[in-house]
Protein backbone atom coordinates (compact mmCIF):
# COMPACT_ATOMS: atom_id res chain seq x y z
CA UNK A 1 0.00 0.00 0.00
CA UNK A 2 1.80 3.56 -0.97
CA UNK A 3 2.11 6.17 1.87
CA UNK A 4 -1.00 8.84 1.71
CA UNK A 5 1.32 11.84 1.75
CA UNK A 6 2.46 10.28 -1.49
CA UNK A 7 -0.51 11.63 -3.21
CA UNK A 8 0.09 15.18 -1.88
CA UNK A 9 1.55 17.62 -4.97
CA UNK A 10 4.59 18.97 -3.24
CA UNK A 11 5.69 19.28 -6.45
CA UNK A 12 3.11 21.65 -8.19
CA UNK A 13 4.90 24.69 -6.33
CA UNK A 14 8.53 25.01 -7.81
CA UNK A 15 9.42 25.82 -3.79
CA UNK A 16 7.86 22.43 -2.86
CA UNK A 17 5.60 24.24 -0.04
CA UNK A 18 1.64 23.72 -0.09
CA UNK A 19 -0.70 25.73 2.25
CA UNK A 20 -1.72 24.53 5.53
CA UNK A 21 -4.65 25.76 7.14
CA UNK A 22 -4.74 24.43 10.67
CA UNK A 23 -7.76 24.54 12.63
CA UNK A 24 -9.07 24.03 16.10
CA UNK A 25 -10.32 20.23 16.29
CA UNK A 26 -12.84 21.49 18.88
CA UNK A 27 -13.94 24.66 18.48
CA UNK A 28 -13.48 24.26 14.17
CA UNK A 29 -11.65 28.48 14.79
CA UNK A 30 -9.19 28.62 11.93
CA UNK A 31 -5.84 29.50 14.06
CA UNK A 32 -3.43 29.84 11.47
CA UNK A 33 -2.25 29.39 8.11
CA UNK A 34 1.30 28.17 7.07
CA UNK A 35 3.30 26.51 4.73
CA UNK A 36 4.74 22.34 5.07
CA UNK A 37 6.68 20.69 2.71
CA UNK A 38 6.65 16.99 3.01
CA UNK A 39 9.02 16.95 5.80
CA UNK A 40 7.07 19.13 7.56
CA UNK A 41 4.09 17.19 6.88
CA UNK A 42 6.02 13.80 8.09
CA UNK A 43 7.65 15.43 10.82
CA UNK A 44 4.09 16.82 12.07
CA UNK A 45 2.79 13.11 12.02
CA UNK A 46 5.97 11.18 13.49
CA UNK A 47 6.02 14.17 16.35
CA UNK A 48 2.14 14.54 17.20
CA UNK A 49 3.24 18.80 16.86
CA UNK A 50 2.60 20.79 14.04
CA UNK A 51 5.48 21.43 12.18
CA UNK A 52 5.80 23.98 9.08
CA UNK A 53 8.31 24.93 6.64
CA UNK A 54 9.26 28.65 7.20
CA UNK A 55 10.30 30.70 4.64
CA UNK A 56 11.94 33.56 6.09
CA UNK A 57 14.04 31.48 8.16
CA UNK A 58 14.48 28.87 5.14
CA UNK A 59 14.26 25.83 7.71
CA UNK A 60 11.45 23.47 9.81
CA UNK A 61 10.08 25.25 12.47
CA UNK A 62 7.55 23.62 15.01
CA UNK A 63 4.95 25.47 16.12
CA UNK A 64 5.51 26.72 19.98
CA UNK A 65 9.06 25.86 20.14
CA UNK A 66 10.08 29.30 21.47
CA UNK A 67 6.73 30.35 22.93
CA UNK A 68 5.54 26.89 24.68
CA UNK A 69 2.26 27.42 23.01
CA UNK A 70 2.23 23.88 20.74
CA UNK A 71 -0.61 22.47 17.85
CA UNK A 72 -0.91 18.85 18.88
CA UNK A 73 -1.90 17.40 15.29
CA UNK A 74 -4.74 15.51 15.52
CA UNK A 75 -6.17 14.59 11.79
CA UNK A 76 -5.32 15.73 8.47
CA UNK A 77 -7.08 16.44 5.26
CA UNK A 78 -6.34 17.33 1.95
CA UNK A 79 -8.61 19.59 -0.48
CA UNK A 80 -9.42 18.25 -4.15
CA UNK A 81 -6.68 18.72 -5.72
CA UNK A 82 -3.73 17.41 -3.63
CA UNK A 83 -2.24 20.76 -2.99
CA UNK A 84 -3.31 21.85 0.18
CA UNK A 85 -4.21 20.72 3.65
CA UNK A 86 -6.20 21.44 6.28
CA UNK A 87 -4.60 19.83 10.26
CA UNK A 88 -6.91 19.98 12.81
CA UNK A 89 -5.17 20.31 16.05
CA UNK A 90 -5.69 20.84 19.54
CA UNK A 91 -4.07 23.98 20.76
CA UNK A 92 -1.93 24.58 23.93
CA UNK A 93 -2.37 28.31 24.64
CA UNK A 94 -2.63 30.99 22.08
CA UNK A 95 -1.67 30.42 18.57
CA UNK A 96 -1.14 34.11 17.26
CA UNK A 97 2.17 35.29 17.71
CA UNK A 98 0.27 38.33 19.60
CA UNK A 99 -0.99 36.47 22.12
CA UNK A 100 -4.41 35.74 20.34
CA UNK A 101 -6.28 32.64 20.20
CA UNK A 102 -5.71 32.73 16.56
CA UNK A 103 -4.28 34.63 13.83
CA UNK A 104 -7.85 35.87 12.92
CA UNK A 105 -8.57 37.78 15.45
CA UNK A 106 -10.08 40.85 13.85
CA UNK A 107 -13.33 41.30 11.95
CA UNK A 108 -14.42 43.43 8.94
CA UNK A 109 -17.13 46.32 10.95
CA UNK A 110 -21.04 45.93 9.89
CA UNK A 111 -20.42 49.28 8.39
CA UNK A 112 -17.04 48.11 6.34
CA UNK A 113 -14.89 50.69 7.30
CA UNK A 114 -12.53 49.52 9.93
CA UNK A 115 -11.08 46.28 11.53
CA UNK A 116 -12.55 45.63 14.78
CA UNK A 117 -10.55 42.82 17.39
CA UNK A 118 -12.95 40.47 18.44
CA UNK A 119 -10.64 38.33 21.30
CA UNK A 120 -7.61 39.83 23.85
CA UNK A 121 -4.55 38.72 23.68
CA UNK A 122 -3.87 35.42 26.12
CA UNK A 123 0.07 36.69 26.74
CA UNK A 124 1.96 39.75 26.18
CA UNK A 125 4.13 39.18 23.10
CA UNK A 126 7.25 41.03 24.19
CA UNK A 127 7.35 39.18 27.48
CA UNK A 128 7.50 35.28 25.29
CA UNK A 129 9.97 36.37 22.31
CA UNK A 130 11.80 38.74 25.01
CA UNK A 131 12.17 41.76 21.85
Amino acid sequence: MANAIDLIKFDKAADGLIPAVVQDANTLDILMVGFMNRAALEKTMASGLVTFWTRSRQKLWTKGETSGNVLNFKALRVNCNDDSVVVLAEPVGATCHTGHPTCYYRELSVDRSEWTTISEPEFDPDQVYHK
